[in-house]
């Protein structure tokens, strides 16, 4: 087996030159944005992700050693297997990140990338600390493993695709050429991501490629007349990198105590962000379905189904995460 290099503890250096020389662009032009607080919990939550995966790495670790066995086949080291697996890897992420946004147990680990109202580089490093605890790795990691890609260039791909995501997070590069905006994510298409405009929720989940997004139906251009807004549905009102790792969490240990029924509480649990069994929250669903009857009747249109489906409790619900 070869020695393969962290992608990411390589990358660290260059992560922080270019967090610097954004800023220095943003103080010069003001075509980028940085609030000092907000970087400093961004880079106090990278930290502790990179503390975390130190800590609870033996977690993911233990079960691929596990299922290694049960590989269909042995691939090896070749240079084709690394080009198969990162694309593979890529196609898997898309699905984890889409599943991420509609299962409010992932969400809350999830979240926390999302909670700045801010998009710059330093937005890249906000990431969670508990993740290797809500066993998505199970789910959506072990499929290359058990196909008989290598280990460790299964950690080598999946480290690679979020060195590269890295760069797609700034308002400081506006569109690439076509070709390159067609084939893979940018920044352009990660921002529409991060935006809580209705026209923009759920939307890009791609890593590196964006025709995932394409194929599947989740792709949504970001337009000049629609400007981002960023953050969460309801946002935190915090620079505390405690509450901002565990405020979901909490809200699912609250929902599900208080739930009455079994169904209720599975559902606060495994139902997607905003779900509550009365429809008084409103879920990413509700919320586009209810800008899509806004949207048609400026136009002079029928609304669409789903949005004629939604109650008048769902629309005048309170924002949840």
């Amino acid at each position: 087996m070869p020695e393969l290099p962290d992608p990411i503890l390589i990358a660290i250096p260059f992560f922080v030159a270019l967090i610097v020389a954004e800023m220095i662009y943003a103080r010069m032009t003001g075509k980028a944005e940085f609030e000092p607080k907000d970087t400093a919990a961004s880079l106090a939550m990278g930290l502790g992700n990179t503390v975390s995966g130190i800590v609870l790495g033996f977690i993911a670790l233990t079960w691929f050693m596990y299922i290694e066995r049960f590989a269909l086949f042995d691939i090896g080291w070749a240079w084709w297997a690394f080009v198969i697996c990162f694309v593979l890897d890529d196609f898997l992420y898309y699905w984890a990140h889409r599943f991420a946004h509609t299962v409010r147990w992932w969400w809350a680990d999830h979240v926390i990338h999302h909670s700045s109202q801010h998009y710059n580089l330093s937005t890249a490093l906000r990431q969670p600390w508990l993740s290797p605890l809500t066993f998505k790795f199970i789910f959506f990691g072990s499929w290359l493993v058990l196909l008989g890609f290598p280990i460790a260039m299964v950690a080598f791909v999946g480290a690679l695709n979020l060195v590269y995501q890295f760069w797609i997070h700034t308002e400081a590069v506006k569109r690439l050429p076509a070709p390159i905006e067609w084939l893979f994510n940018t920044p352009s298409h990660h921002r529409v991501h991060h935006a809580t405009n209705p026209l923009y929720l759920d939307r890009n989940y791609a890593g590196v490629f964006i025709i995932w997004d394409r194929m599947f139906g989740t792709f949504q251009a970001e337009l000049d007349e629609e400007k981002c807004r960023y953050g969460i549905v309801k946002n935190l009102g915090t620079y505390n990198p405690i509450r901002i790792c565990l405020h979901e969490w909490v809200g699912i240990v609250k929902d599900v105590s208080s739930a009455k029924s079994f169904r209720d509480a599975l559902g606060y649990w495994l139902g997607p962000p905003g779900w509550s069994p009365d429809g008084s929250r409103e879920s990413s669903k509700i919320i586009k379905a209810r800008w899509e009857e806004q949207q048609a009747a400026k136009r002079g249109e029928a609304a669409p189904d789903d949005a004629r489906a939604a109650s008048p409790a769902q629309t005048a619900a309170t924002p949840a995460e």
